[in-house]
């Protein structure tokens, strides 16, 4: 029953998607102009020695003609439009229902025009320098070349690198949710009457703690983070006796960064989850204590569940974020994705290229996780937590059942 509105909000999308194709004439001139000139544009480039159209020199003028033809009628419908003015619609041919439905159709073929322009010059012009750059005994001198080059003969460095950024990103994520989980719970303690003063000891001082952490790590950088978490982590290891080999196989500088970007994101998870948990309406709460359960019963079974469905966007995010900013890791040399940028960028003194195929692999993994995390928030829905009212007497007996025993 939960998808049924999900399925009647696709169905009205698709059904405005089909009356823009078939009927909407607004944008017919408009819009097809624009991918007329376009269509132009990509007919003037050079023909890579895979396009099909290399050979068929007079359809590819034919087709460039009828581009050129569309951008005249819409020429001459502006400047219709701007001598008939609000009488246009009445006045003007092109608005006739023929004349419409031809119109529409020509714009169909406007469309395929320019795709198949698309495909001759842009995907079939990447597959031969691809297949340039993978053939070459030597670095092309063209940069688009080039680059491809490059990422074939670093193949190797940049999927390390790209496994090392996953990895570092993935279990730093997780470890710093449970991590936020407890910080946030210390954050949110407030001294009640019945604690004795060692429980309002201990409440002060975690709240405090979970204050000075946030502070702390929200108002420094990362990579100012991981080099006292690595040098400082090192040194401590030094004063046991270790030796250097011995330190390195225990402390190595992914273990660092891992740590690093675990302990950086707990700051950030713990404030998105205290701003879902305030978000939970307080009436929750005092619903619950008026009932008798304790803060840690009314929290746990009340507020936290509705808490964490709120902060799951903000908390899968994370995920992305961690992503891109585990390129500062490489300031203690871990061998992440920035780091073997810089590595191959070092072997051939090409740096534009390097960091060009450096920023389409984060705009790839950050698209990817991006499209995981929106179907997780779809289909692993967090169930709210009970909603306390003074007619629920089996969501009471449910939750004291637990005190009582």
């Amino acid at each position: 029953m939960a998808e049924a509105p999900d399925q009647s909000r696709q169905s009205r999308k698709q059904g405005r998607f089909a009356r823009f194709v078939l009927a909407d004439h607004r944008y017919v001139l408009l819009g097809t102009s624009v991918v007329a000139l376009l269509g132009m544009q990509l007919s003037s480039q050079p023909r890579s020695t895979m396009s099909f159209l290399a050979h068929a020199y007079a359809l590819e003028v034919v087709l460039y003609y009828v581009l050129v033809a569309w951008i005249a009628v819409s020429v001459i419908a502006f400047v219709i439009k701007l001598v008939t003015r609000r009488r246009y619609a009445t006045v003007s041919p092109f608005t006739k229902p023929k004349v419409r439905r031809i119109l529409r159709t020509g714009s169909y073929v406007i469309w395929a025009i320019t795709l198949v322009l698309f495909v001759d010059r842009v995907v079939l012009g990447i597959a031969a320098t691809w297949q340039l750059a993978t053939t070459a005994t030597s670095r092309p001198s063209d940069s688009f070349a080039s680059a491809f080059y490059m990422l074939w003969q670093g193949r190797q460095i940049f999927w390390t690198g790209i496994t090392t950024t996953v990895e570092l990103a993935v279990f730093g994520t997780i470890i710093a949710f449970f991590l936020a989980l407890l910080l946030v719970f210390l954050r949110i303690q407030q001294v009640d009457r019945p604690d004795n003063d060692l429980v309002r000891f201990l409440k002060v001082v975690g709240s405090g703690f979970a204050k000075v952490y946030s502070a702390v790590v929200r108002g420094t950088p990362m990579m100012v983070q991981a080099g006292i978490i690595y040098f400082g982590g090192f040194g401590i290891m030094r004063g046991t006796g270790l030796s250097t080999t011995e330190i390195n196989g225990i402390w190595s500088t992914f273990v660092a960064g891992l740590v690093t970007i675990s302990l950086n994101s707990t700051a950030y998870m713990m404030e998105v989850l205290r701003g879902g948990i305030e978000s939970v309406d307080e009436g929750q709460t005092e619903a619950a204590r008026s009932l008798g359960l304790s803060q840690w019963q009314a929290m746990s079974k009340v507020v936290f569940p509705q808490g964490i469905k709120f902060a799951i966007p903000g908390l899968s995010n994370e995920l992305v974020i961690n992503i891109k900013d585990s390129s500062v890791l490489s300031v203690i040399g871990v061998f992440d994705l920035m780091f073997a940028t810089t590595t191959v960028a070092g072997i051939y003194y090409r740096q534009t290229e390097s960091y060009m195929i450096a920023a389409v692999c984060y705009l790839v993994l950050t698209m990817v996780a991006t499209k995981l995390l929106s179907r997780f928030a779809q289909h692993f829905d967090v169930k709210a937590g009970p909603v306390l009212g003074t007619s629920d007497a089996k969501v009471v007996k449910k939750i004291t059942k637990g005190k009582k025993a």
